[in-house]
């Protein structure tokens, strides 16, 4: 009976390995456990920037135990009853609630950055896919509102596949709404930092997320409207191969800059020192 002592110590042994290290969805390379945390899930080896949850960002950028949520019941509604083979858009949002512990694609609130007051919103993409809804457009719209009120700056953190069809024109209507709501920060004064992240497509990049005052992305964030695919079928040519990276977006005049992630808080921080508050 000794082999199987022997397996049971082995598969002990891997478990215990796992637990010590992280492979990198990108190169593949082995990094400690502790230093893929303390990075925010930033590749020592090459520099990829694998995807964090809404919690993991406001823990990067918001000082501890500053932040305040706002608009907890704030929920997407499902005015077309949509039901395709695979179930009904409420099934699905009910069980994706239950998997992520979020009522919406944003979370949204009130905190400090370096001691300096700010509003911020944060989408989350394993909320489907981070897509634009009812819900998550009014929960920016009333957090740029507060910052408005309040004459706050604004912070907004995108990542998301665009916007959720199931909810037809009323999702569609987001990108207006989100848009009127940054409108009233412009003609107030009131700084807006848009923070891209990967992947930033579709109705999100094609609103609120690319309005900022300034525009920062992560590095190699997938960003664009519509997929490298779609568009090559399109236009019938091929694309250059960093089509839709940060990289490029920055390279042609679409971005104000590439920050890291251990970076990205001081970045903020001192644009924001520019800024006077009224």
């Amino acid at each position: 009976m000794g082999w199987f002592s022997r397996s049971n110590r082995r598969k002990a042994q891997a478990e215990k390995k796992e637990d010590v290290w992280v492979k990198c969805p990108s190169c593949s390379a082995h990094i400690f456990k502790e230093e893929w945390e303390k990075s925010f899930h930033a590749c020592s080896k090459c520099n990829h920037h694998d995807r964090l949850t809404c919690d993991d960002r406001l823990a990067m950028l918001i000082d501890d135990g500053s932040f305040e949520e706002r608009y907890l019941k704030v929920k997407a509604s499902d005015p077309l009853k949509f039901a395709d083979a695979t179930g009904t858009y409420a099934a699905k949002l009910d069980a994706v609630r239950q998997d992520t512990g979020l009522n919406e694609a944003v979370k949204a609130g009130r905190g400090t950055l370096n001691g300096l007051k700010v509003v911020i919103a944060v989408m989350d993409f394993r909320f489907v896919g981070g897509s634009l809804s009812s819900g998550s457009g009014e929960k920016i719209f009333l957090a740029v509102c507060y910052a408005e009120r309040h004459g706050l700056p604004f912070i907004m953190v995108s990542t998301s596949g665009g916007a959720r069809m199931q909810e037809g024109i009323i999702s569609l209507m987001q990108m207006a709404k989100t848009c009127a709501g940054v409108s009233r920060l412009h003609k107030s004064r009131l700084p807006y930092i848009s923070i891209l992240s990967d992947p930033t497509f579709g109705g999100v990049s094609a609103s609120f997320a690319m309005v900022g005052d300034v525009s920062i992305a992560e590095p190699g964030a997938m960003i664009g409207f519509a997929g490298r695919r779609v568009i090559e079928q399109t236009i019938k040519q091929e694309l250059p191969p960093d089509f839709q990276t940060a990289e490029y977006l920055l390279a042609h005049g679409f971005l104000d800059m590439i920050v890291k992630r251990a970076d990205m808080k001081d970045t903020v921080y001192k644009i924001l020192r520019y800024w006077t508050p009224r």
